[in-house]
């Protein structure tokens, strides 16, 4: 099979808001075939052999978007970053690992997905070496250890030791709007999750008045309370950034959406 070209596979966009280390971080990412190549690989195991939603770089370009805006509201509310705080690097280093968390958090699932975590950390170890060419080995070394923690804190029993880590976590669980849902859904694939993530419309972050992010999920009917309660819920909780989010969730809509028709149970 020919090679594909990198020029027709998807690159990664983020608001750089001046940071240089993304800038050059990106640059090689969106320049590194063996990590296209990984994302198409994890989206034919997750679409066509297990009937999830996109697991792709669609997933990555989301997660990573929204994790730099819960950085950036907590830095603008004077929450100090955990490598500002125990290396004395900069608030640029810290939205690099989380942009690195973001982006390779689910390379494992090329193998497997149960497991994935794990086995997302021996790839993005080797990856992160050429993604970081451009830092000073010291800093290469901690932005790399700091990337993989999160990588491994982001599974469902995952505790944190980091704000950037945290962030990964919670910015992984907020990619639930109905869109992210709608493979499973469409293929009539009827279950609490899918139904519940077909109610979230969507997903609005804000600046907070009591706290430093508010977090609004726009529902099309009161089943995505689930997805608030059972998943987002459970990825907050123990996160290390619990303490400066508040989260809102409504239905908007006069009436709800009607998302089951009739079925039999058999």
């Amino acid at each position: 099979m020919a090679e594909q070209p990198i020029t027709q596979l998807i690159n990664i966009h983020v608001p750089l808001s001046g940071n240089k280390l993304l800038e050059k971080a990106l640059d090689n990412i969106n320049n590194d075939l063996e990590v296209k190549t990984l994302w198409k690989v994890i989206n034919v195991n997750a679409i066509d052999r297990l009937g999830m939603s996109d697991h792709g770089p669609v997933h990555f370009q989301i997660v990573a978007n929204i994790a730099l805006r819960l950085t950036r509201l907590l830095v603008k509310h004077q929450v100090q970053m955990s490598i500002v705080k125990y290396y004395a690097l900069s608030n640029e280093h810290a939205e690099l690992v989380v942009l690195l968390g973001s982006l390779y958090h689910d390379l494992g699932m090329s193998i497997n997905r149960e497991g994935h975590e794990d086995f997302s950390l021996f790839l993005a170890n080797t990856i992160l070496h050429r993604t970081l060419e451009f830092l000073p080995v010291e800093e290469k070394t901690i932005v790399t250890s700091e990337v993989l923690h999160a990588i491994i804190a982001h599974r469902s029993d995952g505790r944190p030791y980091t704000v950037e880590a945290g962030i990964v976590r919670v910015a992984d669980a907020l990619d639930m709007s109905e869109g992210r849902s709608r493979i499973p859904y469409e293929a009539g694939k009827l279950d609490i999750y899918s139904v519940s993530a077909a109610a979230i419309d969507n997903v609005r972050i804000s600046e907070g008045t009591d706290k430093p992010v508010q977090i609004n999920i726009l529902m099309n009917n009161s089943a995505g309370l689930f997805q608030v309660d059972e998943l987002l819920k459970k990825k907050l909780r123990g996160s290390g950034i619990e303490d400066y989010i508040k989260v809102r969730a409504y239905v908007q809509r006069k009436k709800e959406k009607s998302l089951i028709g009739e079925f039999e149970i058999s």
